[in-house]
């Protein structure tokens, strides 16, 4: 019998312009989570990467662009995975650590894209960016249609899941938000693997109190 394939042939090494766009994309997202799209510009990026402006037009056209991108990596799994939790049969949908726990996941894995949403929603009308809305409007519409999909006897009206939703939002963006000011503060590391079950248990129950339909657990 032959040997498995990943015995014989080695796993691709990304290339380095690979390596040098993700380095670009993570030094992007923490700028912009510290100061906003308009507050951090391309030279400010080049520097903490440290690379040249030419170099990192190589990569990113523009700083439309590289925003652009920041959000496609962060919120783009995110809006995918409540699409496919919408379609899903309805004993998914109904179980919230279904939702909360990959969605919580996702997000650590962006660390500073919370604080990079929650700076937005704070700027909020003229400094809300076209390209974030175009992010976000389809996240909040995939989280809301699946609220309100949700199984049993009592539906959830549109005008009180988008509240939900809304509520949900604050809550989850806020527990990233918050876990540097809350190290510094208490010594306690909020993204902890014990912490952070905590959190998703926590979360699981605040989505199974405030929706109606059949409990999980």
């Amino acid at each position: 019998m032959a040997p498995p394939r990943s015995a014989t042939v080695p796993l691709a090494r990304p290339r380095r312009g690979e390596v040098t766009a993700a380095r670009i994309l993570d030094a992007a997202e923490e700028l912009f989570a510290e100061r906003g799209y308009h507050g951090a510009s391309l030279r400010d990026v080049a520097d903490r990467v440290g690379l040249r402006i030419p170099s990192l037009y190589n990569h990113f056209p523009s700083k439309e662009a590289l925003y652009a991108a920041v959000l496609a990596r962060g919120i783009g799994p995110v809006v995918e995975l409540l699409t496919e939790l919408a379609r899903a049969p309805e004993p998914e949908r109904n179980d919230p650590l279904r939702v909360v726990e990959p969605v919580m996941k996702l997000l650590a894995e962006r660390p500073h894209l919370p604080r990079l949403l929650l700076h937005e929603t704070l700027s909020g009308g003229e400094r809300l960016t076209p390209m974030l809305r175009e992010w976000m409007a389809p996240t909040f519409a995939r989280a809301q249609a699946l609220v309100e999909g949700r199984g049993g006897e009592e539906t959830v009206p549109p005008e009180r899941a988008a509240l939900l939703v809304l509520a949900m939002y604050h809550v989850v963006l806020g527990f990233f938000a918050s876990a540097p000011l809350y190290r510094a503060v208490t010594g306690t590391d909020l993204l902890s693997p014990s912490m952070f079950a905590r959190q998703i248990e926590l979360l699981r129950q605040m989505s199974e109190a405030l929706l109606p339909g059949p409990k999980t657990r």
